[in-house]
């Protein structure tokens, strides 16, 4: 079986049957494991996978993503439109110290920027210039994409 063209399926050379990966809680399909890139916050290897028919890095063990940038805006429509993972509890408050938490990009080992997403002003992600790759911690695109806006103090004020 080979991965297809779409980056959600597998495609069987002999038969030409297509099998789609169960989605898990988040809404993402694992696909196969990632060579050589480390999770940044966890540091166990980072595996192939898909959500909503975008390609990207996922860590199994704390649930964080690495996304193209130049897909991540699709990405965010795309699961607003289709629902897709579970949607955050409610507002929690920001803690400033994500801004100073020093990760390091799973390709190039380079320090990633910390820093608010643009739409959503109390959603930290980490970025990856060199490589176009973002960082988001589980629960934070599924924040972005719902408009759920978390605030410092935590009470949506």
């Amino acid at each position: 079986m080979k991965l297809g063209a779409a980056g959600d399926s597998y495609t069987c050379d002999y038969c030409h049957s297509v099998y789609f990966p169960d989605k898990n809680d988040d809404g993402v399909r694992i696909l196969g494991e990632s060579p050589d890139e480390p999770c940044p916050v966890c540091s166990v290897p980072l595996v192939q996978a898909s959500l909503e028919r975008t390609r990207l890095r996922y860590c199994t063990r704390c649930r964080g993503m690495l996304i193209p940038m130049d897909a991540f805006a699709d990405l965010i429509e795309a699961v607003r439109a289709n629902k897709a993972g579970t949607m955050p509890a409610g507002p929690n408050a920001t803690d400033d110290s994500e801004l100073q938490r020093r990760l390091n990009c799973p390709h190039c080992r380079q320090t990633l920027m910390m820093d608010f997403y643009a739409s959503a002003n109390h959603v930290v992600i980490g970025s990856c210039e060199r490589c176009a790759l973002d960082w988001v911690d589980h629960g934070k695109l599924q924040q972005i994409a719902y408009g759920v806006d978390v605030f410092r103090d935590g009470r949506g004020e």
